[in-house]
C-alpha cells in the first residue's frame, strides 16, 4: 500500500549567548576653568601742606581770646598797684626824713609832677607766626593682570560588569503534515486513469 502523508519534524532551535564577566576601567576626565582678574594702574598725589598758626602775633597787637583779654587787664592792674606803691613808698620816706625847715611837701608835689619820660616803646607783633609744613608725597601703585587656573581633575575608576546568558529561540518546534498521494475523485470514475476492478458487461 502506498504511502499517503508524510510527516515532518521541526525541532526547536535555541541560541546561546554568554557574556563573560569583566572588569572595565573608566578614563579620568580634566576640566580647565581659566579666569582674568583685571589689573590697575593708580597714582596718589599729596601736595606740599603748609600749616599757619598766627594765634600768637595776633595775641601780642590786640587780644585774640576773651582769656588774653582778661590776662592783659589782670597784668596792667598789677603793674599799677606795683608803681603805685613804689610812689606812696617814695613819698613817705620824703616825709618821714623830713626836719624843721624844709619844705618835703613842695618836694613831693613836685615829684607829683615831674613828668615821665619812659614811653615804653615796644615793637609789635612781639611773636611771629608760627610755620608747620609736610613734605610733599607721590605713590604709585601698578597691579599686572592676574589669571586663574581652576583644574577639575574626575579621578578614573574601575566598573565591574557581571556576566551573564542570553537565550535565543530561532525555530519555533512544529510538525508538517504533507498529503502525497494521488488525488481523490469523487466518484472514483472521475479520475481520468480510472480502471473499474471488474468489467460488467450487459
Amino acid at each position: 500500500m502506498e504511502q499517503l502523508l508524510k510527516i515532518t519534524t521541526v525541532p526547536i532551535s535555541i541560541e546561546f549567548k554568554v557574556n563573560n564577566a569583566r572588569l572595565e576601567q573608566k578614563r579620568g576626565t580634566v576640566d580647565l576653568e581659566i579666569s582674568r582678574d583685571d589689573g590697575n594702574f593708580t597714582i596718589k598725589s599729596r601736595p606740599i601742606r603748609l600749616s599757619m598758626d598766627t594765634f600768637e602775633a595776633r595775641d601780642s597787637v590786640r587780644p585774640a581770646s576773651t582769656k588774653s583779654l582778661i590776662n592783659n587787664f589782670a597784668q596792667k592792674g598789677r603793674n599799677a598797684a606795683y608803681n603805685a606803691t613804689a610812689t606812696y613808698a617814695q613819698e613817705g620816706q620824703i616825709l618821714l626824713s623830713a626836719t624843721l625847715g624844709d619844705d618835703a611837701l613842695d618836694q613831693v608835689i613836685k615829684q607829683r609832677n615831674t613828668k615821665n619820660t619812659d614811653y615804653g616803646l615796644d615793637f609789635i607783633p612781639k611773636a611771629g607766626a608760627n610755620l608747620n609744613w609736610s613734605e610733599p608725597d607721590i605713590t604709585i601703585q601698578y597691579e599686572m593682570d592676574k589669571l586663574n587656573f581652576d583644574w577639575k581633575i574626575n579621578k578614573a575608576g574601575f566598573e565591574f560588569i557581571p556576566g551573564s546568558i542570553e537565550f535565543s529561540i530561532k525555530q519555533q518546534p512544529d510538525v508538517l503534515i504533507e498529503y502525497v498521494g494521488d488525488p481523490l475523485y469523487v466518484p472514483p470514475s472521475a479520475n481520468p486513469n480510472y480502471t473499474p476492478a471488474f468489467d460488467i458487461k450487459a
